[in-house]
């Protein structure tokens, strides 16, 4: 986002993010009636109040995502206060925002359980992301063995699954957000919620504080998003390989090859 009206309650409580007049980063109407262009832009005029800045010892290809995918994800850690060192944090589907929920997961000190439908993220989960466990969902013995052990869970994926199945991994007083949209709506037994106190939420990014605290603490344990960095003449090739999934885990275009050109 790049504007809001800074006079609502939410604003107020640096939470521009929920402001019924937020302008957003692209396709939004800007203050001057033009339409917002993000990283397409030839050139962006901004508010003080909306420019964070990144730690020096960050790469800027590597720290982009983070002002996306990074704060999706921990903004409602914070939030919810999901970040108890010890606590068990189940992170379902390992994409852009699973691999970013994983690495804060383990910087705040959580055990973390990597949820996925595919077992060929296994060594990628455990071995270059440092998660502790990883569990396929549709693995009934292994659901039913992990059944009550985890305070959180951060839910990624965008396409249809079984939510009831989840909450059953889910301690007394555990947690449930979605930062994931799928296509059609859930389905889930009240009983799901009523047994063992359980919570769902949904969260969206977090507000221009909020970023900044990701951003230092980023700073602080040297986190930055996976990524792949390409040129500008790429693009049309990272469109099709983006439709089969085939990115770890965010395409950051080096605009200075335009430049170049």
């Amino acid at each position: 986002m790049v504007m809001s009206c800074g006079a609502c309650s939410f604003c107020k409580k640096q939470n521009e993010q929920h402001c019924s007049s937020v302008i957003w980063t692209y396709n939004s109407i800007d203050l001057d009636g033009t339409c917002t262009y993000g990283g397409y832009s030839d050139l962006m005029v901004a508010n003080e109040k909306f420019v964070v800045r990144i730690p020096e010892n960050l790469p800027l290809e590597g720290a982009a995502p983070l002002l996306c995918a990074g704060i999706t994800v921990y903004s409602p850690m914070s939030h919810f206060k999901m970040t108890e060192p010890g606590k068990h944090l189940g992170v379902v589907g390992l994409g852009g925002l699973g691999h970013m929920a994983v690495k804060f997961g383990k910087a705040f000190g959580l055990k973390v359980t990597v949820i996925s439908t595919s077992p060929n993220k296994r060594e990628e989960a455990l071995k270059n992301l440092r998660a502790d466990a990883f569990l396929i969902s549709k693995d009934m013995d292994a659901i039913k063995g992990a059944a009550h052990s985890m305070d959180y869970i951060i839910d990624t994926v965008s396409a249809p699954h079984d939510l009831d199945r989840l909450m059953t991994l889910l301690a007394p007083d555990g947690r449930l957000v979605l930062v994931g949209v799928p296509p059609e709506p859930f389905e889930i037994k009240p009983f799901s919620l009523i047994a063992g106190r359980r919570s769902v939420s949904g969260s969206n990014i977090g507000g221009i504080q909020e970023t900044q605290e990701m951003l230092d603490f980023c700073g602080q344990k040297n986190i930055t998003s996976t990524i792949e960095k390409i040129s500008v003449d790429y693009l049309n090739i990272a469109m099709d390989r983006l439709s089969k999934a085939d990115v770890k885990y965010r395409f950051v275009v080096d605009l200075e090859t335009i430049e170049r050109a």
